[in-house]
């Protein structure tokens, strides 16, 4: 049995071992205490997981809208034709002929589509899908979601009654095929140059040519080409293509008794300067470059 002494002594040394662990932690919490005054970590913190940074994806540039849609069901019966002999006073003659393109082709998706004057109206005219003489490629000079404004062959009225000039006309989107255009025309009376230009590239076919006189000129500003033929029975063109344009004399009401006068590019000895009755005589290589065009290629004449 244990004495009181040795029972003090024995309580006494539990004592000394809790004070030296109760010493040694505030010694730990002490030195934490002054390391975090020096500035030195109290330890390194896990870095964090960096965080994917999520890219709005852009917002498509919104097209123009344009003319409301019209899915009215038209019959065309009675509606005359677009074709090169119509003259339809209720389509309107190109009214900035020297302005921009599309770069766009319509042609009709089905036998026939209805031709409006403007949106929203009734059709005034229609546009075959096919046609012996052609013009039924038609190039875009405004696009819309539920519209196309198309240069049109044929024309408003006689140079005698009024304004013979490049035809124009509105087709609904719903109705037609749409094809990107690979080049264009470009030519100067001025400098007597044809060029084709095909984006960034320009090929000049033809240095000199011949043009319109005073009494029958060259009309001026956009068309398009309508056809390509070898016609054996002209003679002068010596058996070289034709390549005819959508646009008509603006002085002649008809030429060589028919009741057209249609422009065009052809093959001519006599090929320069002002000597023609308003078609572009060319030599027999650009009558043959310009004829390899497709149909519905747009045309510029400049002064």
């Amino acid at each position: 049995m244990a004495t009181t002494r040795t029972l003090t002594r024995r309580n006494a040394g539990w004592i000394a071992l809790a004070v030296a662990g109760v010493l040694v932690a505030a010694a730990l919490v002490i030195a934490s205490i002054v390391a975090s005054w020096r500035g030195e970590p109290l330890a390194a913190a896990p870095s964090p997981t960096p965080t994917a940074t999520v890219e709005p994806t852009p917002t498509p540039t919104p097209t123009l809208i344009g003319p409301a849609a019209d899915t009215t069901d038209y019959d065309l019966a009675g509606l005359p034709e677009i074709t090169v002999f119509a003259v339809v006073p209720e389509l309107p003659v190109d009214d900035d002929p020297f302005g921009g393109l599309t770069g766009v082709a319509a042609r009709a998706a089905g036998a026939a589509v209805p031709v409006f004057a403007e949106p929203g109206a009734a059709p005034v005219a229609s546009l075959p899908r096919d046609y012996y003489y052609d013009g039924t490629v038609v190039p875009v000079i405004e696009q819309y979601d539920a519209w196309v404004k198309v240069m049109l062959v044929g024309r408003q009225a006689y140079p005698s009654g009024g304004n013979s000039g490049q035809l124009t006309g509105w087709l609904r989107t719903q109705d037609v095929e749409l094809t990107a255009q690979e080049a264009l025309v470009e030519v100067s009376l001025g400098d007597r140059t044809v060029d084709i230009v095909r984006g960034g590239d320009r090929q000049r076919v033809a240095a000199d040519f011949g043009s319109g006189v005073e009494a029958t000129p060259t009309p001026l500003g956009r068309s398009f080409i309508m056809t390509v033929r070898t016609e054996p029975t002209f003679t002068y063109t010596r058996g070289n293509p034709i390549t005819y344009l959508s646009v008509q004399s603006p002085t002649l009401d008809g030429f060589d008794g028919g009741d057209v006068a249609v422009t065009a590019f052809h093959y001519h000895d006599t090929r320069s300067g002002r000597v023609s009755n308003g078609c572009l005589r060319v030599d027999e290589a650009a009558a043959h470059a310009l004829s390899t065009l497709p149909l519905g290629t747009p045309v510029i004449i400049r002064e």
